[in-house]
């Protein structure tokens, strides 16, 4: 297994990130789609050619590329059919660079019934929520083939996808081999194992998120870097070894206020003591 990271403040460089993250020893890291930021909606084929120039001269890969808040603003599940709309095309734009960069899979928020950081966000029925997924997904999946990138749907605090089982079942309906999870061991955290979940999901992983968290305090202050909170890190890598799963364990982390580079040496060091480097 390989080690990525997206842990930078929304203001810092990519090639800051791409020098802070290939010194303290990782890999890999871990792109991000943005309304404004370096890589955008509008990113242009000269624009995503700079990107990539600017990684080959780190000898770093790109593990996965995600879009941050943009499907939760424009969501697969809304009852907005023009937010639904900008959602697939969010995601279609994360193909398209991915493929442009040689990124194999991209980061997709399934939708939501509702957004637990956002009380007056709209309630979407459970049911409705799953049909509107799944119909966007589908079609989406057409796109990942046309493209050779795989969609990585990500469990998240949505109030949707519960449980391993239904995740498993929803993957498989939608019918494509590019499609499949991509599994955040920390949010499983406040409801679930993540090691249970990992063993059901089996194959249909294609990424692995990682931050800990804290049960006692059970809420989004809960979040925390690794080996600070309740995740049973053996049991993770366990199961992660017992399905075979050999591509990139990628921290998701907040940064730091003050001196966010040092984050990105504390969760190196973490991530060898977790994956027994």
């Amino acid at each position: 297994m390989k080690k990525s990271i997206r842990a930078f403040p929304a203001d810092m460089k990519l090639k800051q990130r791409f020098l802070l993250t290939k010194n303290a020893g990782f890999d890999g890291i871990e792109l991000e789609l943005t309304e404004n930021g370096e890589l955008n909606m509008a990113a242009t084929d000269r624009e995503i050619g700079e990107i990539k120039s600017l990684v080959r001269e780190t000898g770093l890969e790109l593990s996965s590329i995600s879009c941050g808040a943009l499907l939760w603003q424009y969501s697969l599940t809304s009852s907005d059919a023009a937010k639904r709309k900008k959602g697939e095309e969010v995601v279609v734009k994360m193909l398209e660079i991915a493929a442009g960069l040689g990124i194999d899979t991209v980061l997709v928020v399934p939708g939501a019934v509702d957004v637990w950081s956002n009380p007056s966000a709209e309630v979407v029925p459970y049911d409705t929520a799953y049909e509107r997924s799944r119909d966007a997904l589908g079609k989406l999946a057409r796109e990942a083939e046309k493209y050779r990138v795989h969609i990585g749907v990500e469990n998240v605090w949505n109030k949707f996808l519960l449980s391993p089982l239904e995740m498993a079942r929803f993957i498989d309906e939608i019918g494509s081999k590019y499609v499949g999870a991509f599994f955040d061991v920390g949010n499983i955290l406040a409801y679930g194992y993540p090691e249970h979940w990992i063993k059901i999901l089996g194959k249909r992983i294609r990424k692995v998120h990682v931050k800990d968290f804290r049960k006692d305090i059970g809420n989004v202050t809960g979040f925390t870097p690794l080996l600070e909170g309740n995740v049973n890190w053996p049991a993770v890598m366990q199961s992660l070894r017992e399905i075979a799963y050999d591509g990139y364990i990628i921290a998701e982390l907040s940064p730091y206020k003050l001196y966010p580079e040092q984050l990105i040496e504390n969760t190196a060091k973490a991530m060898d003591k977790i994956m027994g480097r």
